[in-house]
């Protein structure tokens, strides 16, 4: 029914105009960072679609219709659902500036242990991809922590401590350094959509208009954009 009425969105012979609802889930730092800092493209070439955009820690699930566009951090492999790989992406160790002039330079990951670490508070964490510091070095304590990524960065940007960041929140604050350059983590995010409204005219563009600026963006997931 919703495709047919999309169908008749357009009057006979007119010029197409998108209309309706599009929510769309993802992870609270990409949505924070790099979705919300683009979105008003998509807006201004759509003016009659209106976007929900939940960026928490968390996703809703696109197979029991809580959302029409997923950007998840694992592909999914139930349900009724088309997904595909969006992009990789880079997380790296960053501490302030104001921490490096007062601590001197971390330059190796044995040293880290000498520092207070930030990250998540493990009985929170909502996917298996987020759990990364036992790739940086076995038994690492974290000093601070929190479930939100927004807070590790303030607090990384404060002069707290050290945390993983991904590239696109770190590399864009220019008072962030990246340490011990040889830890690199990769990530990747893939789009997922409803089998029965991927085909929507408003979803396909979204997907469409999310891709291209991925493909456009992604030395910033990735990191390269800093070297």
């Amino acid at each position: 029914m919703e495709r047919t009425a999309s169908r008749i969105e357009a009057p006979a012979g007119g010029a197409r105009r998108l209309s309706g609802l599009i929510r769309v889930s993802v992870s609270e730092g990409f949505g924070t960072w790099f979705v919300a800092h683009h979105l008003k493209s998509f807006l201004q070439a759509n003016p009659d679609v209106a976007v929900d955009l939940v960026a928490n820690s968390g996703f809703l699930s696109p197979s029991k219709r809580e959302t029409d566009v997923a950007i998840l951090l694992a592909r999914p492999h139930k349900g009724h659902l088309v997904s595909k790989k969006l992009s990789d992406y880079c997380l790296r160790i960053y501490a302030a500036r104001s921490y490096l002039e007062q601590h001197g330079q971390i330059n190796d990951r044995s040293a880290l242990s000498a520092h207070p670490l930030i990250g998540y508070i493990p009985d929170f964490i909502y996917a298996p991809e987020l759990r990364y510091m036992d790739e940086i070095a076995p038994g690492l304590r974290l000093q601070i922590r929190s479930s939100s990524i927004n807070a590790q960065y303030r607090l990384t940007a404060s002069g707290a401590g050290v945390a993983v960041l991904p590239c696109f929140i770190g590399d864009a604050d220019p008072d962030l350094v990246r340490v011990v350059p040889d830890i690199s983590i990769t990530r990747t995010f893939w789009l997922v959509t409803h089998e029965d409204t991927r085909r929507l005219s408003r979803i396909q563009a979204f997907v469409e208009w999310m891709t291209a600026l991925v493909q456009q963006k992604r030395d910033r997931l990735t990191g390269r954009s800093a070297i």
